[in-house]
């Protein structure tokens, strides 16, 4: 396995990112419009779509770095579109990242089956669902609202992110637009 990123590698993970950067704003206000109307935790069921580009970025790639070179990126792309939280997602962003990079580490990138991916997906879920917690939601009690957030958060992500990553994947290679890559041409994801 090649660490070095290609050229491909770079714009690939590029048009994920921006694509995703230009979703999370709209995932956005549905999470302050309509969704709003959910109270929390129950709204965190639909947090596992602002993971997607770190697995599925992991996933297509297959290179060191590349869940959090995706997730950063789209977390950059949705700040210069005008997401509500702002700049805060320059650090939120590559945070959750580094939690979906971390189980294509301790598989040192070699293993690509959607058991990683779930793993990948419940890291970021995790990450994601803590930093908000202590960040966001600090004055709140742990019993009611955040060991509650931060499971269905872990499961919206492990549903979303890992296995809506994985259908991604296999859908896309069908295509044959991901024959330059490894996950293109093994077409056996699972």
């Amino acid at each position: 396995m090649s660490i070095r990123w290609r050229t491909i590698d770079i714009v690939i993970a590029s048009i994920i990112a921006v694509a995703f950067g230009v979703i999370f704003w709209a995932w956005g206000l549905l999470w302050n419009g309509p969704a709003d109307a959910i109270p929390l935790p129950g709204r965190a069921v639909l947090y596992g779509m602002w993971l997607v580009p770190a697995v599925l970025g992991g996933l297509i790639i297959r290179k060191p770095g590349a869940a959090l070179y995706t997730l950063s990126l789209a977390s950059l792309v949705s700040i210069a579109i005008g997401v509500s939280w702002g700049w805060t997602l320059a650090v939120q962003g590559p945070l959750e990242a580094l939690g979906a990079e971390l189980a294509f580490a301790l598989f040192a990138y070699r293993v690509w089956r959607l058991p990683v991916a779930l793993l990948s997906a419940a890291l970021a879920g995790l990450v994601a669902s803590v930093y908000d917690a202590v960040v966001w939601y600090p004055e709140t009690s742990w019993a009611t609202l955040r060991i509650p957030y931060i499971l269905i958060t872990v499961a919206s992500s492990l549903v979303i992110a890992g296995i809506g990553s994985v259908a991604l994947v296999r859908a896309l290679a069908g295509t044959g637009v991901l024959d330059r890559f490894s996950a293109g041409r093994e077409r056996a994801l699972v």
